[in-house]
């Protein structure tokens, strides 16, 4: 028998944002909970505790104000462009339109209204779509307090609120393992207390799973590998959770439940190790710099379409899987450095995490030095004076000879060429786009106005490597659009499964897949609180 016995109306598997949020819905509908989180209590929030705190959203105040006439059709359209959905999506293409529609009024409002969470004023436009329509407009807003700020608030809520010295029990390195089955009913789970070794038990009436996706485990990643991309990398970094293990997932399917499309992921092509690594092959995921050349792992430049940020993250991560060795080089110089330089993530924004406004603009407009100081001596930078010095650093910090110096004498000369002729004569690519991104305000200020790459005045020349960074898990565990866990089809038919549910990452944010393939972007957090708003209330028997 086990150690511990834990009751309550519902048992939540999980405490990342979706997790947290269900707890703030079910305590608004009086239930009693109990929520298991594997990580320490100072980490409660996982991944989303970590992230930049992009969120999408369509007719926000800030779009209104900047002039933008986003609607929800628009959204919609751009979403299948991308999402690569197949004829049998049916749910992920009811939960994308769910998503779109509600995205603003039943998570910007219960957000801002009820949380006090504050969105940056300018929009961020990223996904715009390359050889496909992306974002018609930007939709990437802000938190002001990053990831981080989110979390804390909602935290704040949960603890803070009226009820839950009454109905919530919160227990912390408590590791769910099997899932519990009465009378056809899912009942609760059984695991272990890594902190003391000992055994527990949560019963309840219902089971939410907010587990997250298996963005952390490797090995599942390249097992469930995207099989049109050939081989997985030699390396994949880890830039998802250290407990995105994917273990529920499986506890979900030996009940016969449904899960699907564990091949949709979500990866960053710009992934470098963290200089003070938490885990193994702890990863970080750049904001490229759109000013730097972007060349495969033998110094050449790609194209004829040349890689550049902020188009489609999914066709970029494609094109580097094509290569025979599946990582790649960004080559600029300290001038793009400071102008251009940043990593997604609350842990590397440190004046938007903390509110501080001025050290903020200070970075903005003259560079995070503090940042850039800090990454320009980890693993994956090296940086030299001289072209031909470059090349050997590069060559030496992957232990071989791939890098040819002619390769790279050619990518940044003839690019450096194009410059020189001035605007009228640029015939490049990424030289367009970059003019295209300077006209919207929101990038002018972070994008270089056409800035060679061997420049006298703008060395040391810098060479990132980089790698391909696992993130999310875009498919999972399907549920109907009520969050309940659906089984497997039978002669086309599929039945909720009593008692259990699942939200945020672990049922793909929602259907087991809404955003099919590809995403928009700032869509992770908006479907985590979503989905676990409507699991709440359809738990208590009502709709959202």
């Amino acid at each position: 028998m086990p150690t511990k016995e834990y009751k309550a109306d519902v048992i939540i598997i999980g405490g990342g944002i979706a997790g947290i949020s269900a707890a703030i819905e079910l305590l608004n509908e009086g239930k009693s909970i109990v929520l298991l989180d594997r990580d320490h209590e100072s980490e409660l929030g996982g991944l989303a505790r970590l992230s930049f705190g992009g969120m999408f959203f369509v007719d926000s105040p800030q779009q209104r104000r900047a002039g933008m006439k986003d609607n929800v059709d628009i959204a919609l359209r751009d979403w299948h462009s991308v999402a690569g959905f197949g004829v049998d999506d049916i749910l992920p293409k009811l939960w994308a339109e769910q998503f779109v529609n509600m995205c603003t009024s039943q998570v910007y409002n219960w957000l801002t209204k009820e949380h006090a969470i504050k969105f940056f004023p300018v929009v961020h436009w990223v996904e715009r779509g390359l050889f496909k329509p992306g974002n018609s407009y930007p939709r990437f807003h802000i938190v002001w307090g990053t990831g981080q700020g989110l979390t804390d608030n909602l935290i704040k809520s949960m603890n803070g609120h009226s009820k839950s010295k009454q109905k919530l029990s919160q227990y912390f390195r408590h590791k769910a393992e099997n899932l519990i089955v009465e009378n056809n009913r899912v009942i609760g789970v059984d695991g272990i207390d890594e902190e003391t070794n000992e055994t527990f038990r949560a019963i309840g009436e219902n089971v939410i799973v907010a587990t997250g996706g298996m963005g952390g485990n490797i090995e599942k990643v390249r097992e469930h590998w995207y099989k049109p991309w050939g081989e997985p990398p030699k390396t994949i970094l880890n830039g998802s959770h250290i407990y995105a293990l994917g273990d529920m997932h499986d506890e979900v399917e030996k009940l016969n439940g449904s899960v699907t499309h564990l091949d949709w992921h979500w990866h960053y092509a710009a992934g470098v190790r963290h200089p003070r690594p938490k885990w193994k092959d702890h990863g970080l995921s750049l904001v490229p710099p759109k000013s730097a050349l972007w060349l495969n792992y033998k110094g050449e430049r790609f194209g004829p379409q040349p890689l550049i940020t902020a188009y489609d993250t999914r066709w970029t991560v494609e094109e580097i899987c094509k290569q025979e060795k599946k990582y790649s080089w960004q080559v600029l110089n300290m001038k793009i450095m400071l102008k251009e330089f940043a990593i997604s993530g609350s842990e590397s924004n440190e004046a938007l995490r903390d509110k501080k406004l001025l050290l903020f603009l200070k970075d903005t407009l003259f560079g995070n030095k503090k940042l850039v100081n800090d990454m320009i001596n980890s693993p994956d930078f090296v940086t030299a004076n001289s072209i031909e010095e470059l090349v050997d650093k590069m060559n030496n910090l992957e232990g071989n000879n791939d890098v040819q110096i002619n390769a790279i004498k050619e990518s940044i000369l003839k690019y450096d060429q194009q410059i020189d002729r001035g605007p009228k004569y640029h015939n490049d690519d990424q030289l367009r786009r970059i003019a295209h991104t300077r006209q919207y305000r929101g990038d002018k200020v972070r994008t270089c106005k056409f800035q060679k790459i061997f420049d006298s005045k703008a060395l040391p020349l810098v060479a990132i490597r980089e790698s391909i960074l696992s993130r999310k898990t875009l498919g999972g565990i399907q549920t109907d659009l009520e969050c309940k866990v659906l089984t497997k089809a039978i002669n086309g038919n599929q039945e909720p499964i009593p008692g259990l549910y699942a939200i945020g990452e672990a049922a793909g944010f929602g259907g087991g897949g809404l955003h099919g393939k590809g995403v928009l972007e700032g869509t992770f957090l908006g479907a985590s609180v979503l989905t676990a708003r409507i699991a709440a209330k359809s738990i208590n028997g009502k709709k959202l």
